[in-house]
């Protein structure tokens, strides 16, 4: 089997089949403290040790069996954190099993974790916490095999605060009061679908739910909790459209969480509740191909698992298919076109940022001493994207390949995969059409930085008005710039609008004089779309608007998506004006940022201790 270069975990010799949480989150201390039983099976004979991955938790305990069991901790890394290694009691036999229970304790500074005092949240009257596990941070909450190579069942219990709501990526068992603490109450939950680590997530706060649909709630805090309703109103028949094609839904309920601001992805995947930016609150519904995104992670990603984060592309590149391919159904196929090559002009934008020699371009990247926080980017979603969808015209269009794809799921559900895995298949699957399949650039696609080495078609009808209008600013002179004006933007949908400023990005700075004239014509500081207005911020910043500063300053720390702030601030560093001012106001805010996201911001403002 291929070592996970993420994990200290030894997979080969001993498997981590179920976990039984019992935990109490301890909002004084910034805590989650109590007992992880795993049942372990020995894959060889003779088996006399376990190594778990760990990061900042103590243990004060181990049994197998109900028996003491020796433990130490082995040496600690800078990012992958500190092995484990248990030794049983007695030795195991090939296939037996055993119950391993470790009492722990999380740090306060986890990364997994992020604490918040009531007054840093909607309400201001009661505490919060997240988790976020992907990619290898379910390590800092409590020991485990933390690599995606393994799967297990779950079924967990933790004590709360009684006023809150605790919510896990599982079913929902009930809840009950806490014998031992009349001031908590117990909340069971349970996940009967195997899954890894990096899916374990667990949220506490003052929650309150819509629904929506048959199998799914939203939640979120009272204040956001009816505007959340609306926007994701469309995931039921994104459910329906994503089984047509994918297959059944195998989680039961599908739940949406709408998170604090601080939360540092669009959306993750958590099975059976999706946890989500709030900065997908358009009002319009206009961003909600997140929605479908993390709906098809319930496939790609939850159901057939990149074996090693090496491989992350077969979690994205087909996920983020399967999001395009319900845009195409819900919105039709120009839309899906239109998102298609967005993609492929985002994927640009990633490569002219990150260098396109970099080796972190590769579709499949080499993760030995490399972190997968550092590492990620949109290169594993938007060029994995670019093959399918080229692979898909190549074979006999979309109906041809979502054959392929449903197969896919069904060959590999429930299993952890690589790459060649998925090359083999396909070449079973098109069997007929081997010739076409050899005449792919496999090393390229596969092994080379940069774009890739062939582009798809893309049908124009949507773009055609975002480039013309670019291209008219792009080639606009002093004298020409009275000929803008409001009406420029009648027929643009948001969509559209996201995408005219995009093409800018990709373009040398506008001159000064234009943005503000931009901004008199068209008033883009009134949107408050948070896709539109971030690009619309980093145009102004490029261009050298001194008026733009404090704005890209609140944007970058009102919120802490990680695809926004980061780039603002980037982008507030560059620039000799904003330089000094972006870096106090990350050393002002880094305390109350998420862990994450203050480590990356701090590698980009050079900040890092």
């Amino acid at each position: 089997a291929m070592a996970d270069p993420s994990s200290f975990a030894s997979p080969a010799c001993c498997l981590t089949r179920h976990l039984h949480l019992r935990c109490r989150a301890d909002f004084g201390a910034r805590a989650l403290r109590g007992t992880a039983a795993l049942t372990a099976r020995a894959e060889r004979e003779a088996l006399r040790c376990l190594v778990l991955d760990t990061r900042d938790v103590q243990v004060f305990k181990v049994t197998v069996n109900g028996q003491d069991a020796q433990f130490a901790f082995g040496e600690k890394h800078s990012f992958k954190g500190t092995p484990l290694e248990i030794t049983f009691p007695n030795e195991l036999r090939r296939g037996q099993e055993a119950i391993v229970e470790i009492s722990f304790e999380s740090s306060p500074q986890s990364s997994a974790l992020q604490w918040f005092t009531p007054e840093q949240t909607s309400g201001k009257k009661h505490p919060f916490l997240f988790s976020q596990c992907q990619a290898i941070h379910c390590r800092a909450i409590f020991p485990c095999q933390d690599t995606p190579a393994v799967k297990l069942t779950y079924y967990a219990e933790i004590s709360v605060p009684k006023e809150l709501v605790a919510l896990m990526s599982a079913n929902r068992d009930g809840e009950a009061p806490d014998p031992e603490d009349s001031t908590h109450k117990i909340y069971r939950f349970s996940q009967n679908v195997p899954v890894p680590c990096y899916l374990f997530a667990l949220v506490v706060g003052a929650l309150e739910s819509r629904k929506i649909g048959p199998r799914t709630l939203v939640w979120a805090e009272k204040e956001l909790v009816d505007k959340s309703a609306y926007e994701f109103s469309e995931a039921e028949a994104m459910l329906k459209t994503a089984e047509d094609l994918a297959g059944p839904y195998v989680w039961g309920q599908y739940d949406l969480l709408v998170l604090p601001p601080s939360f540092p992805y669009g959306g993750m995947e958590n099975p059976c509740l999706t946890f989500v930016t709030p900065t997908l609150l358009a009002g319009d519904r206009s961003l909600s191909n997140v929605i479908a995104h993390e709906i098809s992670h319930s496939w790609t990603g939850n159901l057939v698992t990149n074996k090693t984060w090496e491989h992350f592309w077969l979690n994205e590149g087909h996920t983020v298919y399967l999001e395009r391919r319900i845009g195409g159904r819900l919105f039709g196929e120009q839309f899906r076109h239109f998102q298609a090559l967005g993609g492929w002009r985002e994927l640009q934008n990633t490569i002219n940022t990150l260098g396109d020699k970099n080796p972190v371009t590769n579709l499949i990247i080499n993760l030995d001493e490399v972190d997968p926080d550092v590492a990620y980017s949109s290169v594993p979603y938007e060029k994995g994207f670019a093959l399918l969808f080229y692979l898909e015209q190549l074979l006999g269009g979309p109906d041809v390949f979502i054959g392929f794809l449903k197969a896919y799921v069904q060959k590999f559900a429930y299993k952890s995969i690589v790459t060649e895995d998925w090359k083999n298949f396909l070449y079973s699957y098109f069997k007929d059409k081997v010739d076409i399949l050899d005449k792919v650039d496999w090393n390229s696609w596969f092994h080379a930085p940069g774009m890739p080495p062939v582009k798809p078609m893309y049908d124009m009808s949507l773009s055609n008005a975002c480039v013309a209008l670019s291209q008219r600013w792009v080639q606009a002179k002093e004298s020409d710039l009275g000929s803008f004006s409001s009406a420029d933007l009648k027929e643009m949908s948001s969509h559209q609008l996201i995408e005219f400023l995009a093409l800018l990005l990709l373009e040398a700075p506008l001159p000064l004089s234009h943005v503000q004239r931009m901004q008199e014509v068209y008033d883009f500081n009134a949107i408050n779309n948070s896709e539109i207005r971030f690009r619309w911020l980093r145009l102004c910043i490029r261009s050298k608007w001194e008026a733009a500063i404090p704005l890209a300053l609140k944007m970058a720390t009102d919120q802490g998506r990680m695809k926004f702030t980061r780039p603002l601030f980037r982008d507030l560093y560059s620039f000799d004006k904003s330089r000094d001012l972006a870096v106090k106001t990350f050393l002002e805010h880094r305390a109350s940022m998420h862990p994450v996201t203050s480590m990356l911001v701090g590698k980009d403002l050079k900040q890092d201790q």
